[in-house]
Formats: C-alpha cells, sequence, structure tokens
C-alpha cells in the first residue's frame, strides 16, 4: 500500500529548463539525496527521485515533449513544503550555497518554526518543523 513501509503516496513533481542545475541545488543547498536519475542520449533529464526524510520528489526536464510536459507547460511556479528537524542548520546551508532566502527561519504562531527560499527557477521551497499528524 503506498504511504506505508517508506514509500510516500504523494510526490510533487517539477519540470525545470535546467534540471541538472536544478537537481544540484536540491542536493547540495536543500540537502536532498539523489535515488534515481535517468537521462536521454542528449543528457536531459527524463525523470529523476530526490528524497528529503520520507518523502521524495520527482524532477524533470522540460520540452522533452509528451503529455506531462505538454500539459505542464504554460504552469508557474510550485510550492512544496519539507520538514526538516533543524530549520536554522537547513537555512544556514542554503544560505551557504547562496541560495535566494524569502523568508529567514521565523517562529510561527501555530508553533512551527520555517523558512523559505526560491530555486534556480522561481520554485518556492519551504522549510520547517510542522508537522500535521494524519490520521489512519
Amino acid at each position: 500500500m503506498a504511504g506505508t513501509g517508506g514509500r510516500p503516496s504523494i510526490y510533487p513533481t517539477l519540470l525545470y529548463a535546467d534540471a541538472k542545475a536544478a537537481i544540484k541545488q536540491l542536493t547540495e543547498a536543500f540537502g536532498f539525496t539523489e535515488l534515481s536519475v535517468y537521462e536521454t542520449e542528449d543528457g536531459s533529464v527524463l525523470h529523476a527521485e530526490l528524497v528529503q526524510g520520507n518523502g521524495a520528489v520527482m524532477v524533470g526536464s522540460k520540452g522533452r515533449g509528451g503529455l506531462f510536459d505538454t500539459a505542464m507547460k504554460d504552469a508557474g511556479p510550485a510550492g512544496v513544503y519539507i520538514v526538516v528537524d533543524d530549520v536554522d542548520a537547513h537555512h544556514q546551508r542554503a544560505v551557504e550555497h547562496g541560495v535566494e532566502v524569502l523568508m529567514p527561519p521565523t517562529d510561527q504562531d501555530y508553533g512551527s518554526r520555517d523558512y523559505m527560499a526560491r530555486d534556480t527557477e522561481g520554485n518556492i521551497w519551504s522549510f520547517g518543523t510542522y508537522t500535521p499528524e494524519i490520521g489512519g
């Protein structure tokens, strides 16, 4: 069953004009781990899976063709929220890699500590301690 045994049931999927640069930023600055990266013969990223905690995102190159690429053609930036244990250390790592920080680590009224950053192609990544309990 999806969502159990280490298998998330939701995977945000983002397409980038320069997916290799995005993967580099997501792994080096935001601490994601490459689970898999599949490239086409011309070197564009066909499909990549990057892991953070018990979740993952899928990344690919824009302009490859196909139904998903066509459907996402005019899509604007996306926003993704990632739970991290140490927001301040995570933020510092991002700053050291030159990430554009939109909001520094901030204590929220609802008990979370978050920061917000923009990736190389305008997607918004929020990192924080808020972890809603999902009933089962």
